[in-house]
This record gives structure tokens, C-alpha cells and sequence, in this order.
């Protein structure tokens, strides 16, 4: 037979195991929330972080990502200079064909003038080879689109004459979607223009 007395002790039971249950609940939380706190602390103090010359704090982080663009921009230069300055009768229709991905219509429109001109007849015709020896470009990434200068050193081979030329050039870069394999690098040459073109002495081309 069951008596009020029975009834408010399993009452009481039950309620201290609910107690129980609800201080092991949040202890548990507790715990998780002070571990959480503690590793974002430690993150925040193995982040490195930079000053700029205006004065502004950048995080390590934004900075490697400006040194991978900057690789890639430097790489990009590099791969379309070479594809349109290092042409031969065999090669150069290919090499234009690649070169094309990596600018807008302002090379196409250099493409274009220089094959109204006669270049590549007279390549095809005299059997001309213009190799590529260097290429260095400068490139400012603060603000897109970005600028940049190349200077190319080619020579171009006239069978036993060989003649050196430095040009320079100069251009944009925009950001735009990878391409693989046509342009890997996301980016497109925009207002791309040949600044100058000279032979260079005999001294010059030695000099590094």
C-alpha cells in the first residue's frame, strides 16, 4: 500500500537526479566554452600581424596572399611575353593562339597590326628566328586593375647574323576566372601597348 510519504520521497529522488543532470550539463558546456575561449586566444596570439606605411595593422594572412598574386601576375607576364615575342615560322601561329587567352582585345589588336604589316611574311620568307633571352617586369598590386612594365631582350637570328632588341611594354592586369589549360592564372592583360623598341650595342647585351 502506498502512503504520501512514499510519493514525496521518489518525488524528491527523482528531482535531485534532474538537479544532478542539469549542474553535469552545465559544468560540461562550461568547460567546452572556457576550451573554445582559450584556443581562440592562442590563435589570436600566434597571428602575425604587419604595420603598411600608412599606419594600418594587415594580417600575415592578406600579406601572403598579395605575394601569391604577385607570383602569379609575375608568372603571367612571363608566360605571354614569351608566347608572343618568341616565334619562328614553325611555331608561330601556336604561339599566338596561347598568347591570345591571356590579353583582351588590345593584343588581339597588336596581333592583328603586326600581320597587316608584313611581320610574320617576312619571318615566314626569310626563315627568321626571334628567341626571347629576358624578361623582367614590374607590377604595382595595390589597386586592380593592376600596372605593370615589362622590359623583353630578344634576339632575332638572321642565319649568321644575330641582332639583340630590347622592348618595352607596358599594360594592365585584371582578374578574371581560371581557364586550364588556356589561363591558368585568372588573369587578363588589358590596355597592353609597345612602348619602345631599340637595338642594343654589342656592349649592352652583356650587361645583366
Amino acid at each position: 500500500m502506498k502512503t504520501p510519504f512514499k510519493n514525496i520521497q521518489q518525488q524528491l529522488r527523482l528531482n535531485r537526479w534532474v538537479v544532478l543532470s542539469v549542474v553535469l550539463v552545465s559544468g560540461l558546456v562550461c568547460i567546452i566554452s572556457i576550451t573554445m575561449v582559450i584556443r581562440m586566444h592562442q590563435n589570436i596570439l600566434n597571428r602575425a600581424f604587419v604595420v603598411n606605411d600608412s599606419g594600418d595593422v594587415i594580417p600575415l594572412k592578406l600579406i601572403d596572399q598579395r605575394e601569391n598574386l604577385e607570383v602569379e601576375a609575375l608568372a603571367h607576364l612571363e608566360q605571354f611575353h614569351r608566347w608572343f615575342y618568341e616565334v619562328d615560322a614553325a611555331s608561330y601561329e601556336v604561339h599566338m593562339e596561347k598568347a591570345l587567352w591571356l590579353g583582351n582585345a588590345s593584343v588581339d589588336a597588336l596581333y592583328r597590326q603586326k600581320k597587316a604589316d608584313g611581320f610574320y611574311n617576312r619571318l615566314m620568307q626569310y626563315s627568321l628566328v626571334q628567341q626571347v633571352k629576358r624578361i623582367d617586369s614590374k607590377i604595382d598590386i595595390t589597386t586592380e586593375p593592376y600596372r605593370f612594365e615589362t622590359r623583353t631582350v630578344f634576339n632575332i637570328n638572321r642565319g649568321s647574323v644575330t641582332d639583340t632588341y630590347e622592348l618595352l611594354t607596358s599594360g594592365k592586369l585584371m582578374s578574371v576566372e581560371r581557364h586550364f589549360p588556356h589561363n591558368p592564372h585568372g588573369l587578363l592583360i588589358i590596355d597592353f601597348f609597345e612602348n619602345s623598341l631599340r637595338k642594343l650595342e654589342e656592349n649592352e647585351t652583356t650587361e645583366k
